[in-house]
């Protein structure tokens, strides 16, 4: 069926009810009808599209001002081997119970319809952004690390995005670390007691679907690839639902054969005006040791930060996003900071010694490490803005006497250093001249405010 003449990335400027949207549900469910999820994100191939989970054979329809377009099937259910590693040799089969569905949003929308679910349509300016990453519920036997799933205190994700949902956000950014749950739970623990674990739908529902529902009703979805989504983990489920990439046996995670393909996916760009983008990199297999200027996944890379450079001149202004942090700082539980990310830092320098980043790049986004950071630096390298702490077990924090002791990159000379402890999310609002940076409680509590004017970082501090 030809829709290339009549698809193409929609946009409005009326921002959504979240009252009429069900904001506050957080775990809105919908039986007795086939569709599960639907939402809306942006893809590479065709840019906005709409995508949907359903327990039916056939994919349901889109309405949109008043004509009906189905979807497009993007995976079929199905029984997979699970992909595994770090102790999780107990996984079970990846089951997946729902199919995954797709399209492009049609020109000149203004309503989409999927099921029961109202969904946003993407603005032509997106300047209101709201940013979390690291979110699933931690059950990893390995580390004996269980999270109390079922208190919102201790897992808090799901009213982190009933608070964000009432920001009425133009987009919300997903820094990566969506799925968690590797590990049964055990019988002495009742924080977690009859929860999902494995690589299966059940384990996504749980995880990403159910507490995402009231931000999934009122924004679209930028989404980066952390490595609890690389292949030997839970990447069967992210490229089934979530990768901004197309799905094919070679982009699936089934074969190892195919992870040179799989775990080294493109970056892509998002527009948020006529003049700014961000720019979204898979840093999802990458090492925490610096790599040969000769093995073959620092030559991958290496082409990935060429296809970055080439996106950055499209612009005059962009945001890189990606999971694993170079310029911020892993933490412990003494404080005592810990270098940036070995392996990316590595190829990044390969390309630009002293700035790490390609021009044109003026904020960089990441997660990974589980806490909140703002950084800038005196030596010309962009400021950073790592937001960790949507909801997986916090680990550790990051003294800022150590921090200014201890050399996050090299070359790079610390300027200034925000931290948080706690479980939170940041916001993103562009203005005249830069960007302000906020970091919010999961209640919705200011904590952090930032201004970014150039590359320099001026902060208060809320009491």
């Amino acid at each position: 069926m030809a829709l290339s003449s009549l698809l193409a990335a929609g946009c409005a400027e009326t921002p959504r009810d979240v009252s009429a949207s069900g904001a506050g549900s957080g775990r809105a469910t919908h039986f007795g009808e086939p569709v599960q999820a639907a939402w809306v994100q942006y893809g590479m191939l065709h840019g906005w599209e709409v995508r949907a989970l359903t327990t039916a054979v056939v994919c349901p329809s889109l309405d949109w001002d008043g004509a009906s377009l189905p979807l497009e099937l993007r995976a079929a259910a199905g029984t997979v081997p699970s992909r595994s590693v770090d102790g999780q040799a107990d996984a079970p089969r990846a089951v997946f119970n729902l199919s995954s569905c797709e399209l492009p949003i049609p020109e000149g929308a203004t309503r989409l319809r999927v099921g029961s679910f109202d969904l946003p349509v993407p603005h032509a300016r997106m300047h209101h952004i709201v940013v979390m990453g690291d979110s699933g519920c931690r059950m990893k036997a390995a580390d004996d690390a269980f999270q109390d799933c079922l208190d919102p205190q201790a897992w808090p994700f799901a009213r982190i995005n009933d608070t964000a949902a009432n920001m009425h956000p133009d987009l919300v950014v997903h820094v990566g670390d969506l799925h968690y749950r590797e590990s049964p739970c055990p019988e002495n623990f009742a924080g977690c007691a009859g929860s999902p674990w494995g690589y299966g739908d059940d384990v996504w529902m749980a995880d990403f679907f159910r507490p995402t529902a009231s931000l999934r009703a009122v924004a679209p979805w930028v989404i980066a690839r952390g490595n609890h989504e690389a292949c030997n983990r839970a990447g069967q489920g992210w490229f089934r639902f979530l990768a901004a990439t197309d799905f094919s046996p070679r982009l699936s995670c089934d074969s190892a054969s195919d992870d040179t393909d799989a775990d080294y996916t493109h970056p892509f760009a998002v527009a948020l005006d006529a003049t700014t983008q961000l720019i979204v990199f898979d840093s999802a297999a990458v090492s925490g040791k610096p790599y040969r200027g000769d093995s073959p996944a620092f030559r991958r890379y290496q082409k990935l930060i060429d296809e970055v450079a080439t996106l950055a001149r499209a612009k005059p202004h962009s945001i890189f996003v990606n999971h694993h942090p170079a310029l911020a700082f892993g933490g412990s539980a003494s404080g005592v900071a810990k270098p940036g990310t070995q392996g990316l830092i590595s190829v990044l320098a390969a390309h630009d010694p002293s700035r790490l980043y390609p021009p044109g790049i003026d904020l960089v986004v990441n997660g990974h490490v589980h806490m909140f950071q703002m950084l800038d630096f005196s030596s010309g390298q962009p400021p950073v803005l790592l937001t960790g702490n949507g909801g997986s077990a916090m680990e550790g924090h990051v003294d800022p006497a150590s921090a200014f002791k201890t050399t996050v990159a090299p070359g790079a000379v610390l300027s200034h250093f925000e931290t948080q402890p706690g479980f939170g999310f940041a916001t993103i609002d562009l203005v005249e001249d830069g960007w302000e940076l906020r970091e919010w409680s999961p209640t919705g509590d200011m904590l952090r405010r930032c201004a970014v004017s150039g590359q320099r970082l001026r902060c208060d501090e809320i009491r």
